[in-house]
């Protein structure tokens, strides 16, 4: 029972994802560009403290 909850979640998320793309573009571009940026941050922050480390 758990792994079909977890494929209707899954089906259920790509299709809201399809949906607020295809009726919310630029919603949807502000909120990847937002997430994106996000990540890049993170991803900076552990390169400065591997950077810290290694002087």
């Amino acid at each position: 029972m758990p792994v079909f909850v977890k494929k209707v979640f899954a089906w259920g998320g790509l299709a809201f994802l399809i949906f607020f793309i295809a009726f919310r573009p630029d919603s949807a571009a502000h909120t990847f560009r937002t997430i994106g940026g996000g990540l890049m941050l993170i991803a900076q922050g552990f390169g400065d403290f591997l950077t810290s480390l290694m002087t």
